[in-house]
């Protein structure tokens, strides 16, 4: 397992936590907010682990029996709350995890640490159920809450909870780390960070990737036509996503890149920094044809799908009325 040091960025979060195991100044909840694919996970890993790592310092010695345990993900003080359910975390997997289990005290740590992961997945009788224990939770207990959308977390959970918010690498960052520490190709890498939005974790699936750039395309060829598409040409391009229909994030991203792009150029007028390089003209037809709104809706549409998908929707009439709503901006 790795230490605070081998975590990438996120400085701020890292020196909290380092200043908050080596003071003993931890609080009894914190939220790690951030995409998918930014390192929540790790940041948890880590932070349970220096708190109860037998050293008592700002970083776990991997050395003693305790960070042995952690590493194995078999600590006794150090539970992962599991659900059955791909798209909700009920209440009683709260209750008899979490809230139950929290009332017996510590094993050998010193304390008892739950990590909630997708932890915007939790019904809201789930989130007031934690949310009385979070209100008087036994001195040796802590939650951390790992999730993509804190938006969807009751606010007197929020109001309770240390806020920490996963910050997007810079380019070179993420550069430096596939290719020194994965060994790939420098072109290869440059690939993966121009589509990764500042998100290792995507740079990394990118990167590894042999359908990505099959993806890439497909967005490219479906938006750079998506003004003249009639009504059927939208209901076959839908069809055609099936495909993507497990990564459907990963399209949803490279549209919103897509429209980045545009915005970028109608806002500076410069492309040297749009991703969409190889579509250069396109980006900058379509950049002087919408407006400022039209863009707005685009991105706020994106955001209201992903959760709908999530949500179980109809995944071809979400899809059309999308690709139907981004025509519209065009006239």
């Amino acid at each position: 397992m790795a230490g605070f040091k081998d975590i990438i960025g996120q400085k701020n979060i890292i020196s909290h936590m380092r200043k908050a195991t080596s003071m003993g100044t931890v609080s009894h909840a914190y939220i790690l907010n951030g995409e998918a694919g930014m390192g929540k996970k790790l940041i948890a890993d880590v932070f349970s682990t220096a708190l109860q790592c037998e050293t008592g310092a700002d970083e776990p010695c991997m050395e003693c029996r305790s960070c042995k345990q952690a590493a194995g993900r078999n600590h006794p003080d150090i539970k992962w709350i599991t659900h059955e359910k791909p798209t909700s975390i009920s209440v009683d997997e709260i209750r008899e995890q979490l809230v139950n289990d929290m009332a017996i005290k510590p094993y050998s740590g010193r304390y008892k640490i739950y990590i909630i992961d997708e932890a915007e997945k939790m019904t809201p009788a789930a989130q007031n159920t934690l949310l009385k224990t979070i209100e008087e939770p036994p001195s040796y207990g802590m939650v951390l809450i790992l999730t993509a959308n804190r938006e969807m977390l009751l606010q007197t959970i929020l109001s309770r909870c240390v806020s920490l918010n996963l910050r997007p690498l810079n380019d070179e960052q993420i550069k430096e780390y596939l290719t020194s520490k994965k060994g790939m190709p420098d072109y290869q890498a440059g690939l993966s960070v121009r589509f990764a939005g500042g998100n290792l974790g995507r740079a990394m699936n990118i990167a590894l990737s042999d359908d990505f750039i099959q993806m890439k395309d497909d967005v490219a060829r479906t938006l750079k036509n998506i003004e003249r598409m009639s009504a059927s040409d939208i209901n076959q391009a839908v069809k055609e996503l099936s495909a993507y229909k497990n990564d459907m994030d990963s399209y949803l991203n490279l549209v919103i890149t897509w429209f980045r792009d545009v915005l970028l150029y109608k806002a500076s007028g410069e492309a040297s920094q749009i991703v969409f390089s190889d579509e250069r003209g396109i980006i900058e037809k379509q950049a002087k044809a919408v407006e400022y709104e039209g863009l707005e809706q685009v991105f706020s549409g994106i955001e209201e799908l992903k959760g709908r998908l999530k949500s179980n929707v109809n995944f071809d009439i979400a899809l059309e009325l999308l690709f139907i709503n981004i025509r519209a901006i065009f006239q």
